[in-house]
This record gives structure tokens, C-alpha cells and sequence, in this order.
């Protein structure tokens, strides 16, 4: 098989997908990744609520979940974790960066977060989620339009160039009320932050609660000029 005409055949059926697609069900779309990768697909999800992992688990049960235990996470997220397996028919599976945050203070310094943010988030997001894909074809993420104005152009189907795969953001063009029905309509579980003023749940001392008129992501890496952890770009 030639390795690049595969994977190019692959990037125009991506393109297809993602026009034919825009408008198309949640279910449909992550349907569309079971009929050409069966399971080889997973979602990626930071606990924030379980909409996507339930549409996931829908189409494909006992799909894989990637979490991406960082070491920094609220209690709360890590109580999400632990019980969404018990309530939804999918495998969660637990990534862990290479070196514990005692290794990393070791290493670098304590703190690295409030020093060099995007050295941290490499370390403990990326580099674990770069290993975490591996085993798959393509991956699942909860991107949608009405995050900030930098997702305003999320694709429901893409090419991740970043990781050679397909990315599937199946309800990029859901609204914030969208998502509430939803969670309403099927009595989901919501992590508890997400009613005490956080409106995008990232690690405890990376995130903040929202200012009245703010977006949903401004609570992350306040007071920097990061917005992504590099997770998505």
C-alpha cells in the first residue's frame, strides 16, 4: 500500500465529510466514524460534562474515553471521572504524563504553570494525549463554534495535522442552550464547577471563575496570553 496516497485519499474523503456533514446529527456524524474506523475511534473528554461521551456512547457502547489525569485537577473533575463508567455504557481510560508534579518540580521548578504555562500544558496535556491517540484512527472532541471566537471555524469532520488522523467535532455547531437541553432531556451528569461560576473546567490553578460578560474559556490561563493548552492547535 503507498502510505500517502492512503492517507490523501483519506484527507479528501475528511473534506467530503466535513461539508456533507455540517449540519448533520451528533449521532450521525460520530456514525459516520463507526463506519469507516469501527471502534479504532475514542473521545477525548475533560470531564466538563458527559454530553459527547453519552452521544459516543450511543453509536459505539463501550467506547473508549480518554481522560487526561494531569496531576492539577479539581476534585470535582476527578469525581466525574469516576463515575461516569457507572452510569454510561463506555471505557474510560486514564492517561498519566511521564513525570509526577513532585518529578516535574524536581526537575523545573515548582510552580511551572504560573512561570511557563505552555511548557507545563506540553508536558502534562499534550505529550500524554499525543501517546494517548496512538491505537486510533481518529478522535472525538467536544470543540463547538460557540466556545470562543478562536473555535468559530471548528469543522464537525477534519484533518488533525498535528497527529496525522481524523477529528470529529460533533457538535461544533451545537449552542450553550442546545447543550443544556440535552443534559436536561437525558439527566446527564454535569461536573458541579460548572454551576459555581467556572465555564470551562481546566486544571485547579490554571482556571478561574467567569466575570460577569465574559466567554465561556476566559476563565483559563487568566491574566496571560494563552487561551489553548495546544490540546486543539
Amino acid at each position: 500500500m503507498n502510505v500517502e496516497v492512503d492517507l490523501t485519499s483519506l484527507r479528501l474523503l475528511v473534506e467530503r465529510a466535513g461539508d456533507q456533514l455540517d449540519s448533520a446529527p451528533a449521532t450521525d456524524i460520530l456514525g459516520w466514524a463507526v463506519e469507516h474506523f469501527g471502534a479504532a475511534w475514542c473521545v477525548a473528554s475533560s470531564m466538563a460534562d458527559s454530553v459527547l461521551i453519552h452521544l459516543a456512547s450511543r453509536v459505539l457502547p463501550g467506547v473508549d474515553v480518554v481522560f487526561l489525569d494531569t496531576g492539577y485537577h479539581f476534585t470535582e473533575t476527578i469525581g466525574m471521572r469516576d463515575a461516569i463508567p457507572a452510569v454510561l455504557p463506555v471505557s474510560v481510560r486514564t492517561v498519566l504524563p511521564l513525570r509526577s508534579v513532585s518529578e516535574q518540580d524536581a526537575e523545573f521548578g515548582p510552580r511551572l504553570h504560573e512561570r511557563d504555562p505552555g511548557a507545563c500544558c506540553a508536558m502534562r496535556k499534550v505529550e500524554p494525549l499525543n501517546r494517548a491517540l496512538a491505537p486510533y484512527r481518529a478522535w472525538a472532541s467536544g470543540l463547538r463554534r460557540a466556545d470562543s471566537a478562536g473555535r468559530a471555524g471548528t469543522r464537525v469532520i477534519e484533518w488533525d495535522t498535528k497527529h496525522d488522523m481524523v477529528k470529529l467535532n460533533p457538535i461544533a455547531a451545537w449552542s450553550d442552550e442546545d447543550v443544556h437541553s440535552y443534559i436536561t432531556e437525558h439527566g446527564l451528569l454535569v461536573n458541579p464547577l460548572l454551576s459555581d461560576g467556572y465555564g470551562s473546567i481546566g486544571c485547579a490553578p490554571c482556571t478561574r471563575r467567569l466575570l460577569p460578560g465574559e466567554d465561556s474559556r476566559a476563565g483559563r490561563w487568566a491574566g496571560t496570553a494563552k487561551t489553548e493548552c495546544g490540546l486543539h492547535s
